[in-house]
């Protein structure tokens, strides 16, 4: 496994170089509503792909700035191909703005199911990596979740739509959060929320609406680190579907899952 982890984060350092030398003259355009997409984004992506197919050209490719490609299938558990799953610019809202919570993310999926994976935070030069069975560090450091139990002790993230409308479910959970926990965050790369459950810097992260290639990575060093990861509802966690709770003890949980089924029957 560390010939593809080697590779995943040599892919994922080059594109986070990149990223730090085009953000002064980076122009944005609208890809979605209250959401961007960069030539940041696309050239990071052509880095990674090039690095990674490169290196192993028998492999997939999904890139979250791919149009027309199957993920269904690529993500399937029926699909032996090992393929690589990318978020290029995890946090693009922020990298336009110059606030520093973004990362690039660098997954290989074989099964439906991450077997490596790393996360780069650029700004900081901290790369997050872990293969399946083999544990997870950050810059060489084997990493750990905190021990928090308690909602009324956690620091908790959250990553939902960026067009949420007033009165929908996510700003109920959202609330019903800000009620119990010690703090709840909204920090846009849902990449680092993974990375920080997993060493300890949150102690919770749900999300409603991200998609495969945001999480591909960090749920695996997440799992690796030994913090829990599951479906929303309890299901076994899947990247084909991938909203997610995650926590660090089995107890936080079961209590972030519980507040989060009562906000749905307020």
């Amino acid at each position: 496994m560390t010939p593809y982890l080697d590779i995943a984060e040599r892919a994922a350092r080059a594109a986070g170089d990149l990223l730090l030398d085009m953000q002064s003259s980076i122009s944005a355009r609208e890809k979605g509503p209250k959401d961007l997409v960069t030539q940041a984004d696309l050239a990071a992506q052509r880095t990674i792909r090039d690095m990674v197919l490169g290196a192993f050209p028998d492999h997939a490719f999904l890139g979250e700035e791919d149009v027309g490609v199957d993920a269904a299938t690529l993500l399937s558990h029926r699909n032996a191909v090992p393929c690589w799953v990318v978020d290029p610019l995890d946090g693009t809202a922020n990298y336009v703005h110059g606030l520093p919570s973004y990362a690039v993310s660098v997954a290989l999926v074989q099964h439906g199911q991450s077997v490596a994976g790393v996360v780069f935070d650029p700004t900081m030069n901290e790369c997050f990596r872990a293969a399946s069975g083999k544990g997870a560090e950050r810059n060489g450091q084997a990493i750990r979740p905190s021990r928090c139990v308690a909602m009324r002790e956690a620091m908790v993230a959250a990553s939902f739509a960026p067009n949420v409308p007033r009165g929908s479910l996510e700003v109920a959970r959202f609330v019903e959060a800000v009620h119990e926990a010690q703090g709840v965050r909204r920090m846009g790369s849902a990449a680092l929320n993974l990375a920080y459950v997993a060493c300890g810097r949150l102690d919770a992260y749900w999300a409603t609406s991200v998609k495969a290639w945001d999480v591909a990575a960090g749920a695996l060093i997440l799992h690796e680190a030994g913090a829990v990861v599951k479906g929303l509802d309890g299901s076994r966690f899947q990247l084909a579907r991938p909203e997610l709770i995650s926590a660090a003890t089995p107890e936080l949980y079961r209590a972030l899952a519980t507040l989060l089924k009562r906000a749905e029957s307020d």
